[in-house]
């Protein structure tokens, strides 16, 4: 695929046959999807910025907030981000076993810019994923494997942080009973979707019939969309898909990805305590980290990539629920979004360029 030859898999072993070009070729963005997305982001990020947040706090006093904060809490934040970017790599890398660092490293940050910065650019971030690990040397069933997983984990942690926020806050005695009913409910979810998900990969059998129950709840929607999906088979070659890698790596795959979302979390936290400077109102870090998991579930609002606007307002509303001074909730938030969001977009058109100018260089990163 994307210009190469055979792909032969051997297990968690990556080995190729190349007969195409030296380079992959890389997707390009459907324009009129793209100028469709690019409207609808432009409207959210008005409403956003222009109409929420300032409902939440005051922009002049926010910045007042961010221009006060000293060397030490400045110093802390560059560390976060540095953490942040650091773990951002590893659900990579245990997803796919054998990635070395520093390819994983370039394909992670590229996709995160597409994807978190283009409107409409999931598909092509993904592409481009496939195109780069094919770069170097990564099988094309290696490469599907591994971002299957990932997409996978991501769909877990975004469910499951929110129960866990509001675990956290039961067992700090700061849970309200509203939160707790959420959180059971959350809970439910999860654990269904986690117990279906472990059912697949037990047995193709349980697989089989757990895709004829979700054929026959798709097919009045597929009618009404005049579309024939045989989600049987699709339940099946997910299973085959990702079976081999998860059986063996589960662990390593959530805890990678457990400490990226905390990668992330240090940064709001970080910035909560720089900009509020003693005004905290006693916010708790356990609330900050729920504040954090229930926001997230904007990601999940396909409007803005990478939830962008979305997420910011649902953080600084929670954060102000959670007692922090709405100028300073809102003062963090930027801080947040600024420090977890632009570095990472900068350093992957970096990532990018430099991988364009030497991917007929790049070695066997999987072996």
């Amino acid at each position: 695929m994307f210009g190469y030859g055979t792909w032969i898999w051997h297990g968690e072993q990556v080995t190729e046959q190349t007969t195409g070009p030296d380079q992959p070729e890389i997707p390009k963005l459907d324009k009129k999807k793209s100028l469709i997305a690019g409207a609808i982001t432009i409207v959210t990020l008005v409403i956003v910025f222009a109409g929420i947040l300032p409902k939440l706090g005051n922009y002049s006093d926010a910045w007042d907030s961010v221009q006060a904060m000293n060397n030490v809490d400045k110093a802390a934040l560059i560390v976060a981000i540095i953490v942040n970017i650091w773990v951002y790599v590893f659900p990579l890398m245990a997803a796919i076993p054998g990635l070395k660092y520093r390819p994983a490293f370039v394909v992670r940050q590229t996709s995160f810019t597409i994807s978190n910065a283009v409107p409409a650019g999931g598909a092509v971030g993904l592409g481009v994923q496939y195109a780069m690990l094919a770069g170097y040397k990564v099988s094309s069933a290696a490469a599907s494997t591994g971002i299957a997983i990932t997409s996978v984990w991501s769909v877990f942690m975004t469910l499951g942080l929110p129960f866990l926020g509001v675990a956290l806050l039961y067992l700090t005695g700061e849970g309200e009973q509203q939160y707790i009913t959420a959180a059971v409910v959350g809970a439910a979810a999860i654990i269904a979707t986690i117990v279906v998900f472990a059912l697949i990969l037990r047995s193709e059998e349980l697989a089989r019939k757990i895709g004829g129950i979700g054929q026959k709840l798709a097919n009045p929607i597929l009618h009404r969309m005049h579309k024939e999906v045989d989600v049987v088979q699709e339940v099946l070659d997910f299973r085959s898909q990702i079976v081999g890698v998860v059986s063996k790596h589960w662990a390593s795959i959530t805890l990678s990805n457990l400490g990226m979302v905390f990668g992330q979390f240090l940064i709001l936290f970080v910035a909560i305590r720089a900009v509020s400077d003693g005004r905290s109102s006693g916010l708790t870090a356990a609330e900050a980290f729920a504040a954090f998991a229930i926001s997230r579930l904007g990601t999940m609002i396909p409007l803005t990539p990478g939830g962008l606007g979305t997420v910011d307002a649902a953080l600084t509303a929670l954060l102000v629920a959670f007692g922090l001074d709405q100028n300073d909730a809102l003062a963090a938030t930027l801080v947040w979004r600024a420090c977890s969001w632009v570095p990472q977009v900068f350093l992957g058109v970096g990532t990018f360029l430099w991988w364009r100018r030497n991917a007929h260089k790049a070695p066997v990163a999987a072996s």
